[in-house]
């Protein structure tokens, strides 16, 4: 039965990322990412990537293919409307905020309002600063509503609804 992962801000071939991430090479980073993927998401599993599959460049996508399974990317700020053509030669869909099982999947964490009448959770990425997931952490009152999939957030590795605590 396939299973279905949810990760974000894969910024492939985005040398200053990469270097900010304490890899060496940019090369080293994505070949990083791909192993990691490919570690746990098999041909029949589905993942939804939530931005930034680059930083506002269309010639790294070629990368999505070495990446096992169904790919479904959630545009986020760095990905670029005139480049979902090409985007779409290597992913099955693309879209802006997917609803999926009571949970809204987005770049951008959502408006806490949103949270209050429509949704459960919120699976999202942008933020991978470790100054402001520190801050984040941090706070007195986590809002457990809110799930980061960014990259350093979770190992480089899709998880799933369970492995990210969310019971169905």
């Amino acid at each position: 039965m396939a299973r279905v992962f949810f990760i974000a801000d894969l910024h492939l071939s985005h040398t200053n990322m990469a270097l900010k991430r304490g890899f060496a090479t940019v090369e080293e980073h994505d070949e990083h990412i791909i192993a990691k993927w490919n570690s746990v998401v098999s041909k029949r599993d589905v993942t939804y990537i939530l931005g930034d599959v680059t930083m506002e460049k269309s010639a790294p996508y070629y990368l999505l293919d070495r990446l096992n399974g169904v790919k479904h990317v959630v545009l986020g700020n760095h990905d670029r409307r005139q480049d979902v053509k090409k985007l779409l030669e290597y992913v099955d869909s693309v879209a802006g905020m997917v609803q999926y099982k009571g949970i809204m999947l987005t770049h951008c964490p959502i408006h806490p309002m949103e949270l209050d009448y429509r949704f459960k959770h919120n699976i999202h990425g942008h933020i991978h600063d470790k100054q402001v997931m520190k801050m984040l952490d941090g706070w007195e009152e986590v809002d457990e509503r809110y799930i980061c999939v960014s990259c350093e957030r979770v190992d480089y590795t899709p998880k799933t609804l369970e492995e990210l605590g969310i019971k169905r």
